[in-house]
């Protein structure tokens, strides 16, 4: 009987055969955590609703929906099925994060949820083991939500201008 358990306990962990797929697996989630962490915190200091763990948790769930059907034997038209789906779902999540106050004609949240569907496009990338393009493609979205407004301040200034209601 305890042998059925132990052979039962080891077949429920064959995705993990070895210390290869471990530190694999380990390497690209990890990756998609501190890469979203790290656009999660811009947005954090900006006093952004979604912040360092929403975006953290985008990347890790958007690598594991990769990392999990590759294990599995997927073949790439599925997984480009299975890819879609995590582009509509995080679309949908994103646009949670939008709102629009008709009465002061504005919307709000826009680049959060750009920022949240790059976050997902950054952990597809990590867990598909590209971890050298997620690290560039952070940076580089790390650098636009950084330098635009400072490329761009008169606008920003408007647009603060616009959001506030007249006293």
């Amino acid at each position: 009987m305890l042998d059925e358990i132990g052979s039962t306990l080891v077949s429920e962990f064959s995705d993990l055969p070895d210390l290869s797929t471990i530190v694999r697996i380990t390497v690209r989630l990890t990756i998609a955590a501190v890469l979203g962490g790290i656009l999660g915190y811009e947005r954090e200091r900006k006093g952004r609703s979604a912040g360092v763990r929403t975006h953290m948790l985008v990347a890790v769930g958007a690598a594991l929906f990769v990392i999990g059907p590759q294990q599995a034997g997927m073949q790439i038209g599925d997984l480009s099925r299975v890819l879609q789906g995590v582009v509509q779902g995080i679309g949908f999540l994103g646009a949670g994060a939008i709102m629009v106050r008709s009465a002061q004609r504005q919307v709000e949240g826009l680049t959060t949820a750009a920022n949240i569907w790059a976050t997902a496009g950054i952990g597809v990338i990590a867990g598909l083991g590209l971890e050298g393009t997620a690290v560039l493609s952070t940076l580089i979205v790390f650098l636009i939500l950084a330098a635009v407004p400072l490329l761009l301040p008169k606008q920003a200034e408007e647009e603060t201008a616009v959001e506030k209601p007249a006293a």
